[in-house]
């Protein structure tokens, strides 16, 4: 194990399951004072737990990303805490409906485009602005989704719309502020070992076998393994990356 983050501080959004919980713990076992938020405190104490029971520091810190002042108040608790934000990733996200565009209601398409695309926006600002006071800059990554930029899916339409925004926002993000050293790139993963890929009435076992035709790779993504991308994105190993959408989908969009 490399400890390519030790003594720095991890902002993780949506870090109380799934993908975000993952990059947590990777980050933690890299080194990094993690700082995770959510909408729900219990989950994000799990987090902390699993990460100080592995020796790591954390801090959990509720917040609902679609508020200004949540995200904001966590950038400072981060700082308070541990002295700086180093790294951000931005991960939390909702996925509703399920239904052609024509059927989605107003709720559907409000509260995903709240939490997934001004969530985010909220997200990098108070991060930027705080990154941009601080010597080293930093570096922050954006989860997105194949689904949106890359690929279009029944269904699908108003979250795909909210994650090709996500990409968007991570380019112009990026050129707008690697000048303040501040590097902002996003993953985008594929099906992923989480809740979010089964669909309705679904078991794992029969996502799995739906994923042996529907993937090359033959397999959902791990979590562990997106959690790999976004460690080496946010590493010194990617210090001239800047503004990529990183593509972790077991080669379907190829």
């Amino acid at each position: 194990m490399t400890h390519r983050f030790t003594d720095r501080t991890t902002l993780v959004t949506g870090a109380g399951s799934g993908i975000g919980r993952a990059v947590a713990l990777a980050f933690a076992a890299e080194g990094a004072h993690v700082v995770v938020t959510g909408r729900r405190p219990e989950p994000l104490q799990e987090t902390v737990a699993l990460i100080e029971r592995a020796g790591g520091k954390a801090l959990a810190v509720t917040a609902d990303i679609s508020r200004a002042a949540d995200i904001e108040a966590a950038v400072d608790a981060a700082v308070d805490h541990f002295g700086s934000l180093d790294v951000a990733v931005n991960n939390a996200g909702i996925f509703r409906s399920g239904q052609p565009l024509a059927d989605v209601s107003d709720n559907d398409w409000h509260s995903q485009f709240d939490t997934n695309v001004t969530g985010v926006f909220h997200a990098l600002r108070a991060e930027i602005r705080r990154m941009r006071t601080q010597p080293d800059g930093g570096a922050i990554v954006n989860i997105s989704s194949t689904l949106g930029a890359h690929k279009r899916h029944p269904g699908t339409t108003a979250y795909a719309a909210t994650k090709a925004a996500v990409s968007v926002l991570t380019r112009g993000a990026a050129l707008d502020h690697i000048s303040e050293g501040i590097r902002i790139n996003a993953v985008s993963p594929g099906a992923t070992g989480t809740a979010m890929s089964l669909q309705p009435g679904e078991t794992e076992a029969g996502r799995a076998e739906r994923m042996r035709h529907e993937v090359p790779v033959g397999r959902v993504s791990t979590v562990e393994e997106v959690a790999a991308a976004v460690l080496y994105l946010a590493s010194d190993d990617a210090a001239s990356t800047v503004g990529t959408d990183l593509v972790l989908d077991g080669g379907q969009t190829a």
